[in-house]
């Protein structure tokens, strides 16, 4: 049974994690600089290529990247200002984004059901069907933003897992059970789930405001309007498929539907899943491979 010891307040909660969690509260500088330029309309790709120069190991995954299979790019790219270009500012802001998260799930296994690189895999298994979805879809352009929106939706279990261990482990154990939903243990166990706590580091990091809906509503996007569900909605699939596949870390939406209203309502149907479903091992270790090198 879920702890019977109260809890403080949303607001309270939210404002003791950020202030134990350390250094997963700060997000890199160049990683900073990144999300301001691509925010100004008035940057370049030579204002890009300016901050990225001084950082060797960004402009390494960077070119690793452009050079992959998995972003399908004619050639072979060697120049660093050409491979801005042809990826665009938003998917190297994406891609600056994922190489810092990527250094946050590397703590140790905490228990049998739980480590930062089971947490790791889903993650990447959620944005690659995201990324997915969008191209099946037809909504290429907004590919980059959903393969980093499934990639950091769950952030906020980091947080509960730095700043919360106890209590963490408490909800862990609970959701295991399979007879409560795991968004409610954290609520019921440490006061918000980790909706609330992954759009609270977004918001201190400044990330888009879409980004932060992915966040703080990936399990809940019957709360939003229709202008901003469909982000989210497709982070919902990709988390969904990806905890029924049991790929990484898969207790938080174990128990959650993929019914075929969802599904239409994003333009995807039950073969689009399939195909998705099937891809998914070969893409993840792929992705895996560029962003942990």
């Amino acid at each position: 049974m879920p702890s019977t010891t109260a809890v403080p307040d949303a607001a309270q909660v939210i404002k003791l994690a950020l202030g134990r969690i350390g250094e997963v509260a700060t997000l890199p500088e160049v990683t900073a600089k990144i999300i301001s330029v691509v925010d100004d309309p008035k940057s370049t790709a030579r204002d890009l290529h300016h901050i990225i120069k001084n950082d060797p190991a960004l402009a390494t995954k960077i070119m690793k990247v452009v050079n992959s299979a998995f972003y399908g790019l004619p050639g072979q790219v060697s120049d660093l200002d050409r491979a801005i270009v042809l990826l665009g500012l938003s998917a190297v802001k994406n891609i600056a984004i994922s190489a810092s998260i990527s250094r946050l799930f590397t703590s140790d296994k905490m228990s049998d059901k739980f480590s930062a690189r089971d947490l790791w895999k889903h993650s990447v298994a959620v944005g690659v069907a995201t990324r997915q979805f969008c191209c099946l879809i037809g909504k290429k352009a907004f590919a980059e933003e959903a393969f980093l929106g499934g990639l950091i939706h769950d952030l906020g279990l980091l947080v509960q897992r730095q700043a919360f261990t106890d209590q963490f482990a408490e909800v862990i154990q609970v959701a295991s059970k399979g007879e409560t939903r795991f968004c409610q243990a954290e609520t019921e166990i440490i006061g918000v789930d980790h909706q609330v706590l992954g759009a609270a580091l977004a918001a201190k990091w400044k990330f888009p405001r879409g980004l932060q809906t992915v966040l703080g509503y990936h399990h809940n996007i019957t709360n939003l309007s229709e202008d901003h569900r469909i982000l989210p909605s497709i982070v919902y699939v990709g988390d969904v498929l990806c905890c029924h596949e049991r790929i990484g870390f898969h207790l938080t939406a174990e128990g959650q539907p993929l019914d075929s209203g969802l599904l239409e309502s994003i333009g995807l149907t039950e073969a689009d899943l399939n195909k998705v479903r099937e891809e998914l091992p070969e893409l993840i270790v792929a992705v895996e491979d560029i962003l942990m090198a």
